[in-house]
C-alpha cells in the first residue's frame, strides 16, 4: 500500500497556474503508476492526467491537454501536477492517486490507494 499526501492547492485567478504535488510513502519501493483526477461540486470524479512508474508515458484529459503537465521524480518519491490557464471549470478537488500495475491509467479503478485531495478555486 502506498500513502498520498497532495499538496499545493489554492485560490487562484483565471489565466494562473499553480502546481499540485504527491508526496508518497509507504511500499515506495515496488513500482507503482500515479494519476490524478478531480472532483468538482454535484458532479463526479473524473480523470484528469496520469503518468507511469518510469515517467515516459503519460496521458491527459481532452479538457486539461496543452494546459496540465503531470510529471514524477521518484527519488522523492512525489508526484506533481503543473497547471497552466486554469478556468472556472477547473475548481474542484484534486486527487492524486497510485496503483501497482503498468500505466498510465485513466480509468480510476486501476488505482488502489488514494490521497485526501486537495482544494483548487479559479475565480473569474
Amino acid at each position: 500500500q502506498v500513502q498520498l499526501v497532495e499538496s499545493g492547492g489554492g485560490l487562484v485567478q483565471a489565466g494562473g497556474s499553480l502546481r499540485l504535488s504527491c508526496a508518497a510513502s509507504g511500499r515506495t519501493g515496488s513500482y507503482y503508476h500515479m494519476g490524478w483526477f478531480r472532483q468538482a461540486p454535484g458532479k463526479e470524479r473524473e480523470f484528469v492526467a496520469a503518468i507511469d512508474w518510469s515517467g515516459g508515458g503519460t496521458d491527459y484529459a481532452d479538457s486539461v491537454k496543452g494546459r496540465f503537465t503531470i510529471s514524477r521524480d521518484n527519488s522523492k518519491n512525489t508526484g506533481y501536477l503543473q497547471m497552466n490557464s486554469l478556468t472556472p471549470e477547473d475548481t474542484a478537488v484534486y486527487y492524486c492517486a497510485a496503483g501497482p500495475v503498468g500505466g498510465p491509467h485513466v480509468i480510476s479503478t486501476k488505482y488502489t490507494d488514494w490521497g485526501q485531495g486537495t482544494q483548487v478555486t479559479v475565480s473569474s
